[in-house]
């Protein structure tokens, strides 16, 4: 246990221990050359900080703060305000205090304030900027109060308890008027006008595969072509649109520290998304808020679990999509098969719109086997080769030739693979944004599929 002594020492200052080193020299000299002048001086000098440090430690104060921030909830890459007002709550004037918030270091430096002799009941407001960088949920404080004496020779410091939250959510970004338009699915009225103005033939069919409706077969395609053809129709993008965005770190490129793509900020985006996952989270964030709008009920699917809403009955909200999102993080699975499962039992029969990392053969084959029947479902697949040569010039560790050369090889395999399936697929590089990837999904190109059978 600390002594008196010990405790009180502990409080100082540099200024205070060296104040205290130079009164023992003066007091070791004048004993050695026996000037009782120089005693004196060294007694006097010895005195002053443990005297400071006494004041200091019988000053009893008691201080209230309060924190508000605007707003609470922030966009990856936006500034929040903070109003931080601290009241004496004690009875005596305060003295000189030196304060400091804690704040994660996401979000900026921890701001300092100096607050001189407040009186009992009084309050000072202080107001500080946090700025989002980095996307996740962040407390704000406690407050930290250092108690100094007039001379600076003494510091003592206490911290609060309290704290006030702050979340920064992923960027919505327009999506613009390009994309797919989403259609009203399952045979409907909107479906035989669409046929009925286009005409029959300009349908999208794939080759018949097992498992599927035989009143989906489109005969004209099957007697052109010579083998069983199936049309492919849109799902309603009005009753149930589905989002399955794959977190597993083994998948992306995940960026470390604060680094910031340079390439990106030059197009014009001052808040670049620093990795592929966050990429993919923001398309989520972007999309699922366009779907929404559309009317559809969303839900949300990662590769291991679903982003629950707060009520169980109905589908996310905007507000609740963006805070599930900002707790996202990279998952440890090594394949998407959870997700997958997922899928097949939630996503009944509205849109799915897969937002997938590096990704296998065996993974799009196991998506494509999930949907099965005629669908129109959408994936964008994030090119981590083109992010492994934006990393480089972030300082990452240089990606060899033929791991580059590997991804993109098993990338065009799955491609092709859930292209063959029906899906609309389109490939996102990061020097390209999420409106020039949403428009390729609503381009008929992205969505040819292959003549022959997918082979699982």
């Amino acid at each position: 246990m600390r002594g008196p002594v010990s405790s009180a020492l502990a409080t100082l200052t540099l200024r205070g221990r060296c104040l205290v080193a130079a009164g023992l020299t003066l007091l070791l000299l004048g004993m050695l050359l026996g000037e009782r002048p120089l005693v004196q001086i060294a007694v006097f000098v010895l005195a002053l900080p443990l005297l400071s440090a006494a004041a200091v430690a019988r000053r009893r104060f008691r201080v209230a703060s309060r924190r508000t921030v605007t707003p609470a909830r922030v966009a990856r890459g936006g500034d929040a305000d903070v109003r931080l007002e601290v009241t004496n709550a004690g009875r005596g004037t305060g003295g000189l205090w030196l304060l400091a918030e804690t704040v994660p270091a996401e979000l900026g430096h921890p701001p300092e304030f100096v607050v001189e002799r407040l009186s009992p009941g009084a309050t000072a407001a202080m107001h500080y900027r946090v700025h989002g960088t980095r996307r996740g949920r962040y407390r704000l404080g406690p407050l930290r109060l250092r108690l100094v004496d007039p001379f600076g020779l003494v510091l003592r410091s206490v911290a609060g308890a309290d704290s006030a939250p702050l979340v920064v959510v992923p960027r919505v970004v327009p999506l613009g008027a390009g994309g797919p338009a989403g259609g009203h699915g399952g045979g409907g009225s909107g479906a035989r006008r669409s046929i009925a103005v286009h005409g029959e033939d300009d349908v999208s069919t794939r080759a018949y595969r097992h498992g599927d409706d035989l009143r989906k077969v489109h005969w004209r395609a099957t007697a052109r072509t010579g083998e069983l053809m199936v049309r492919l129709e849109e799902r309603p993008w009005r009753a149930q649109a589905t989002l399955l965005l794959d977190t597993r770190a083994r998948a992306h490129l995940l960026a470390r520290g604060h680094a910031a793509d340079v390439r990106a900020a030059t197009a014009g985006d001052d808040a670049p998304p620093p990795d592929s996952l966050e990429w993919l989270v923001e398309a989520a964030a972007s999309i699922g808020t366009e779907l929404l709008g559309r009317g559809a009920t969303l839900r949300v699917l990662t590769d291991s679990a679903e982003l629950a809403p707060a009520e169980h009955h109905r589908g996310l909200g905007q507000g609740e999509l963006l805070d599930q999102l900002a707790a996202v993080t990279p998952s440890r699975l090594s394949g998407l098969g959870p997700g997958i499962d997922l899928v097949a039992r939630a996503a009944g029969d509205g849109p799915v719109i897969a937002l997938l990392g590096a990704v296998g053969p065996d993974e799009a084959a196991e998506l494509v086997r999930a949907r099965s029947g005629p669908t129109s479902d959408l994936a964008v697949l994030a090119d981590i080769g083109s992010w492994a040569e934006a990393g480089v010039r972030r300082g990452r560790r240089p990606v060899s030739g033929a791991a580059r050369d590997e991804l993109t090889r098993q990338q065009g395999v799955a491609a092709d693979l859930l292209r063959a399936g029906g899906w609309r697929v389109a490939v996102a590089t990061a020097e390209e944004s999420l409106g020039a990837v949403w428009a390729q999904l609503g381009r008929p190109g992205v969505a040819s599929p292959d003549r022959r059978a997918v082979p699982l």
